[in-house]
């Protein structure tokens, strides 16, 4: 009994994490000015964020290699033109929830 309650409390606590991540990662987003640059469905300068989320879905290094592509910045996987880095203002967990967001988008 207690196994299938803590196995319960598991999963949504889990779940529970990860939505808050995908909420904050909108709002991070948002307040990061990442919105200048990309768009949810459409290109923009940037690539769609739908876009970048149907590229990286089967690749399960997917949330490490984003999150040090939007710290670091970087160009050549969706053409040429350069994403500049993050400044510093923008946390780490920031850049987490924000990644967390966008590969959630389908």
């Amino acid at each position: 009994m207690k196994t299938r309650y803590f196995v319960t409390l598991t999963a949504a606590l889990t779940f529970s994490t990860a939505a808050f991540a995908a909420d904050g990662g909108e709002a991070a987003f948002k307040a990061s000015n990442c919105h200048a640059c990309h768009a949810t469905d459409r290109k923009s300068v940037g690539p769609a964020l739908k876009d970048i989320a149907r590229k990286y879905a089967v690749d399960k290094d997917a949330q490490a290699k984003l999150e040090k592509k939007v710290r670091s910045g970087g160009s050549g996987a969706f053409g040429t033109m350069p994403m500049p880095a993050t400044p510093k203002t923008v946390s780490d967990g920031d850049i987490t929830a924000m990644v967390t967001w966008v590969l959630s988008l389908k």
